[in-house]
């Protein structure tokens, strides 16, 4: 096994994006194809490293830019979700823009059009979400950490499979807005499961995060029950 990372630039509405794509160099066949998308920050080397495991699990990974070449921040930044803000504000955008990493990672040496899914991580749950709720032909999405509020517009008709990985004391999510979901996807009759974790706040796969005054840190037990939830719901998907 030999996993690689490549840079991928593409275009949309005159702005470039930079993409990484992970994959394992020595399997030569097409294999499902995985986005990921990131947190409030953007691409970094936390993402390419998780995308490293999930690669070494058979799949292409593609790191999603959903903010543009360049537009990065980190925790010490003034206003670290500013480029996450701007697309909060423009749902239908996010929409866009997810949708046109999809058809990036569908048109990839080494993947499979008709076996993909998504994955992704606080905002990036967010990202999978609204990527699912635009009737993407994704064959399912994980979301770790997410951001559950439905987009204020009407919904496409939801075919992919969810799984929702949960924070029971997220403060981002509580139990209302859980709630909610739930009652969205079940309305929608869409094929979803939430797994809740006890005693568990937001950002709990993000081990650089240690703030549990804000309801926000990291979870040996809830990273490690999660991955494994993950990878048996993508062994359903495509084993």
């Amino acid at each position: 096994m030999s996993i690689a990372r490549s840079a991928i630039v593409s275009n949309m509405d005159d702005q470039a994006f930079e993409h990484v794509v992970v994959f394992d160099e020595s399997d030569i066949g097409a294999r499902p194809g995985i986005l990921l998308f990131p947190n409030v920050l953007g691409t970094k080397e936390a993402d390419f490293i998780r995308a490293e495991m999930v690669a070494a699990l058979g799949y292409v990974v593609l790191v999603v830019d959903m903010f543009g070449q360049g537009k990065r921040t980190t925790r010490a930044d003034p206003d670290p979700a500013r480029y996450m803000n701007e697309l909060n504000s423009d749902r239908a955008l996010l929409r866009d823009r997810a949708n046109a990493a999809h058809a990036l990672l569908k048109g990839m040496d080494g993947v499979d059009p008709a076996r993909t899914a998504a994955i992704g991580f606080c905002f990036g749950g967010r990202c999978v979400l609204d990527l699912a709720r635009s009737g993407a032909d994704i064959a399912g999405a994980v979301s770790f950490h997410g951001v559950y509020q439905a987009p204020p517009f009407p919904n496409t008709t939801i075919t992919a499979k969810l799984l929702i990985c949960h924070g029971w004391d997220d403060p981002i999510a509580p139990p209302d807005a859980t709630v909610a979901l739930a009652k969205e996807l079940t309305e929608a009759g869409c094929d979803w499961q939430i797994h809740a974790y006890g005693a568990t706040g937001h950002a709990f796969t993000d081990e650089s995060v240690n703030m549990p005054e804000k309801g926000l840190a990291y979870s040996a037990n809830a990273d490690r029950r999660s991955y494994k939830a993950m990878v048996d719901f993508l062994a359903e998907l495509f084993g």
